[in-house]
C-alpha cells in the first residue's frame, strides 16, 4: 500500500455525465483528489484528461456498481493508490420506462434495483470497510436519493421503491458508522438538468394525467450541495437535504 496522502480522496460513481460529472469537477476545483468511476470508459477518460490539463489530481477507473467483483477491484485500486478514502458520492443510478406496472418488463425492475439499491450498498459496504480500517479512521458517504424517496411520479414503481430503499440504507449507515467516525448523508434531487432529464423540459406525465413541461435547475447546484456537505468536519453532518427546482411540482398539490 502507498503511504497515506495528506490530500483528501473522493470517489464519485456515475462520474461520466450529469450530476456525477458536475460534482467531480466541483470537488477537483476544491482541491480534492477524485476517483472517477462509471461503466463507460470514454467519458471518464475525457474528464480525467480535462482535469489533468489543469494540474488536478484524478484517477479514472471504469467499474460496474452492480458487479461485486468490479466494485472490489475499484476499491482495491483506491486503497493501493491512495491508502484511504475520505468521501464517497454514491451517485450511479438508472430509471425504467414510465409504463403501468403490469406492463413493466421484469428485467427493467431488476436493473433499477440492482443499480440503485444493490450498487449503492456494494459501494457503501466497500467504503465503510476502507474507512474503518484506515488511519485516521472515518470518512463520509453521500448517497444520491431523489424527490422520489418522498413521493412517486406516475408509473415509476421501480425507481420510487429503489429511492425509498436508499433512505433506509442511508440511516443505517449513519447509525452503524458512529463507532468508526463514518457519517452518511442523502441528497434528494428534484429536476437537475442533465442529458437524461432534458426531456422533462418538453413535457412529463403529471399525477392528474396531463403532460406538462417542468422547471429545471442547473446540476451545478447539486454539486455545490455535495461540496458543502463534504467540507464539514466529521463531527457535523447534513443527514438529509432536498435540493430542487423551486417551481417544480412537488410541494403542495403540484
Amino acid at each position: 500500500m502507498n503511504a497515506p496522502t495528506s490530500t483528501k480522496i473522493a470517489l464519485v460513481t456515475g462520474a461520466g455525465s450529469g450530476v456525477g460529472r458536475a460534482t467531480a469537477l466541483a470537488l477537483l476545483n476544491d482541491g480534492w483528489t477524485v476517483v472517477l468511476a462509471g461503466r463507460r470508459a470514454e467519458p471518464l477518460q475525457a474528464l480525467a484528461a480535462e482535469a489533468e490539463a489543469r494540474g488536478q489530481a484524478v484517477l479514472a477507473v471504469p467499474a460496474d456498481v452492480t458487479d461485486p467483483a468490479s466494485v472490489e477491484a475499484l476499491f482495491g485500486a483506491i486503497e493501493r493508490r491512495f491508502g484511504r478514502l475520505d468521501l464517497l458520492f454514491n451517485n450511479a443510478g438508472v430509471n425504467a420506462p414510465a409504463v403501468p406496472m403490469d406492463e413493466l418488463p421484469l428485467d427493467k425492475w431488476f436493473s433499477v434495483l440492482n443499480t440503485n439499491v444493490t450498487g449503492v450498498f456494494l459501494c457503501a459496504r466497500a467504503a465503510f470497510g476502507l474507512m474503518r480500517r484506515q488511519s485516521p479512521q472515518g470518512g463520509r458517504i453521500v448517497n444520491n436519493g431523489s424527490i422520489s424517496a418522498h413521493t412517486p411520479r406516475p408509473f415509476t414503481a421501480p425507481y420510487t421503491a429503489s429511492k425509498h430503499a436508499v433512505s433506509g440504507l442511508t440511516k443505517a449507515l449513519a447509525l452503524d458508522g458512529r463507532a468508526f467516525g463514518i457519517v452518511a448523508s442523502q441528497i434528494d434531487i428534484g429536476n437537475a438538468l442533465t442529458e437524461l432529464s432534458e426531456r422533462m423540459t418538453r413535457g412529463v406525465l403529471q399525477a392528474n394525467g396531463t403532460v406538462a413541461p417542468e422547471p429545471m435547475m442547473d446540476a451545478a447546484h447539486v454539486a455545490n450541495a455535495v461540496r458543502h456537505i463534504a467540507a464539514l468536519p466529521l463531527d457535523a453532518n447534513v443527514l438529509n437535504m432536498t435540493i430542487m427546482a423551486s417551481a417544480m411540482p412537488f410541494v403542495g398539490r403540484g
